[in-house]
């Protein structure tokens, strides 16, 4: 298997967890104006109407991303979004090779994005839970910049993102289990404390 297709495969898994739409808009503006070449049919990404829609909903995003209640809500309805793109987006980088490669690719990258949306998901949730709103707009502007500059190193240096993925996942998957934690202690205590004066 070529590792500059796998570090370009899973690498755009993992930044589509973090923020899609940004990530498939600079890919395809990187394909578009021949700043990279990306493997299999992943130059579909530099098409017209899929530059427009990416650019529209990261633009939504970039907005929603900063009110609190309503990022809570677009991570939730983008868990079914964000993970089946990584996945697909893992494959399409795939789509010369045999349906076995395909299909591994696919369900790996579906797993790399489930990472990583999972440790934004928990993340982002602790911040909204903040009642000052800046936490939040900085982890917002901080996940932007990471998919902006993670996509350029997707396509300059695949190999050696693909090691940092590596190491990302098992992070995310720390994560993700310790805000969860901590989240649970904090709605409970909560939940017992209402209880404890209600009684």
């Amino acid at each position: 298997m070529d590792l500059s297709t796998l570090g370009v495969a899973m690498g755009s898994a993992w930044l589509s967890g973090v923020n899609l739409y940004a990530t498939v808009l600079t890919l395809g503006l990187l394909q578009r104006f021949g700043f990279a070449h990306l493997p299999g049919d992943l130059a579909y990404v530099s098409h017209s109407w899929v530059l427009l829609i990416s650019g529209v909903l990261f633009t939504i995003q970039f907005i929603a991303d900063k009110i609190p209640v309503v990022d809570s809500a677009w991570d939730m309805v983008h868990t079914f979004i964000r993970i089946p793109a990584g996945a697909i987006l893992a494959a399409t980088a795939f789509a010369h090779f045999d349906p076995s490669i395909r299909l591994l690719a696919f369900l790996l990258g579906g797993g790399v994005a489930a990472s990583s949306h999972s440790a934004r998901s928990a993340t982002r949730l602790a911040a909204n839970t903040s009642p000052e709103p800046f936490s939040n707009i900085i982890l917002s502007l901080i996940g932007d910049f990471i998919s902006v500059v993670g996509t350029l190193l997707v396509t300059a240096h695949p190999v050696v993102l693909l090691s940092f993925i590596a190491v990302a996942v098992v992070l995310s998957v720390w994560l993700s289990r310790r805000l969860y934690t901590s989240l649970r202690r904090l709605f409970g205590s909560r939940q017992k404390s209402g209880f404890v004066r209600a009684n």
